[in-house]
This record gives structure tokens, C-alpha cells and sequence, in this order.
């Protein structure tokens, strides 16, 4: 059976998105239904689906950047853009090398897109070259990433009895510890209750990227990136003695920087 991973942060479009594809392809399985490009990253780590339906714009990690990583961790797997952004759509897109729908999706526009798909999973095409090229294309025409809507400034942690105001640019990572999530300084650490998923809707996504499915680091913050032979990463911080690992998937994160 042909398996299918959907990535788009606004549930309302992902429930929408993921009912056009069971009355399009019913012999589709969905493994894997995504808040955002962190859970993208994971999934098709684990599930190598034939097919990973991403939007462009989430939150932390995008849609490019989780294409970029499909394109390493499991190259089989074909990508259709999702994307508001006709302007996107262009030149890239329509070279045949990746797939795109435009929000609203029509029907008729997704039946096409399926046809091809199907197609192309049936002669085996590899196209994770041609992704890796689509992905640099587009990446070389978007808009600088916006701040987030609220990017949050400061935040309130617990220290021990005490609460004290953390000014979010002081804080070298943030790590998710059971019912907690740990706010990582150069002073020591804190612990607020606002789990990784919802930090990554308020952070500054210019600034903070999430490494791990339980880390987000303030890229400020890093000394050095290095890479071991295996492709996973290690982080050397600034003001920290501790070094923090890579996910291979979350690797291509720091393609170019």
C-alpha cells in the first residue's frame, strides 16, 4: 500500500487536505498527520512514505527544510508542495520535478497531482536530486522569514522556589523534560511549563531552530556545528560547556549557514 505523510500547522487545512485525499486516492494510507516540520522530520524518519504532502510556511522548521532533509533520510520519498504562494510556483514547480497545490486545493487541481504521483511511485523515479535543486531554487526566491506574529520577548521560569523573568535572548536552549521544558543560560537553568510544540509558535524563527525533537536552540547562541561520520551533528556553545547532538534529519536545517 502507498503510504503518505501530511504536514500543515493549521488544523483546520490539514483535517481539509487529508479528507480531498481519501476521496481522491482510497487506497492511500496516511501514516502521519503533522503540526509542524518538527513532527514532518520524525515521520518520515520513521515511516519512509512514498509521498509527503508539506506546506511551505510552518512554524520552526519549514516545509522547504523538512524537503531538503526528505531529500537525505529517505530519497524515495516523493514531495508535493503546499503552499498559499502562487509566486513560488513558477519556474521551479513547473519543471516537473516536484508537485505543488495553491490553497484553496481544488479537486480537479489534486486528481492531476495524483495521476502523476502514482506515475511516478509505479517507474520508481528518484528525483531527490532534482528536489535538492528545486528546494534551492525556491529557498533563493522566498522572503525573508517573518518573526513570529508575538515573538515572545521574555518568559517566566521557575527556579527552585523562585520565579524569575528570562529575557528570551539569553537563553542558549530550550529542552523538553517530561511535564516541563528546561530554559537553558549561561546562569544555570529554569523550568517553564510551555511544551517544545507551542514555544516553536511564539519563538523567532530567525533565531531559534529546533536540532532534536526535544531541543530548540537559539542560533546566537552556537559556537560551532560539527558533523560526524554517520551525518549527525554536535552543537558547541557560546556560554555553555555542554554540546548538544543533531538529529541527522534536522541537519539540513543548517545547509548555508
Amino acid at each position: 500500500m502507498t503510504k503518505a505523510i501530511v504536514a500543515e500547522d493549521e488544523a483546520l487545512l490539514r483535517a481539509e487536505l487529508v479528507a480531498l485525499l481519501r476521496r481522491a486516492w482510497p487506497e492511500l494510507e496516511i501514516t502521519a498527520e503533522c503540526e509542524d516540520g518538527g513532527e514532518a522530520l520524525d515521520a518520515i524518519d520513521v515511516h519512509k512514505p512514498d509521498v509527503a504532502f508539506l506546506d511551505i510556511r510552518m512554524p520552526g522548521i519549514t516545509g522547504l527544510e523538512v524537503a531538503a532533509a526528505a531529500a537525505q533520510a529517505s530519497p524515495g520519498t516523493q514531495v508535493v508542495f503546499v503552499t498559499a504562494y502562487n509566486q513560488y510556483a513558477i519556474d521551479a514547480f513547473d519543471r516537473g520535478a516536484v508537485d505543488y497545490l495553491l490553497k484553496p486545493i481544488s479537486p480537479e487541481r489534486l486528481a492531476a497531482t495524483v495521476a502523476r504521483l502514482k506515475e511516478r511511485i509505479a517507474s520508481g523515479t528518484n528525483r531527490a536530486d532534482a528536489l535538492s535543486a528545486v528546494v534551492e531554487q525556491i529557498r533563493a526566491h522566498l522572503p525573508a522569514a517573518e518573526p513570529a506574529r508575538e515573538a515572545m520577548q521574555w518568559i517566566t521560569a521557575s527556579v527552585g522556589k523562585e520565579t524569575r523573568l528570562i529575557m528570551v535572548d539569553d537563553v542558549a536552549y530550550f529542552q523538553a523534560d517530561n511535564k516541563y521544558t528546561v530554559v537553558m543560560t549561561a546562569e544555570g537553568e529554569a523550568l517553564i511549563r510551555k511544551p517544545i510544540r507551542e514555544l516553536l509558535d511564539v519563538l523567532d524563527p530567525r533565531h531559534f531552530k529546533q536540532i532534536h525533537r526535544s531541543t530548540i536552540v537559539n542560533l546566537k547562541a552556537i559556537a560551532a556545528i560539527t558533523r560526524d561520520d554517520s551525518g549527525r551533528g554536535t552543537i558547541r556553545l557560546k556560554t555553555r560547556q555542554e554540546t548538544l547532538p543533531v538529529s541527522l534529519t534536522f541537519m539540513p536545517v543548517f545547509k548555508g549557514m
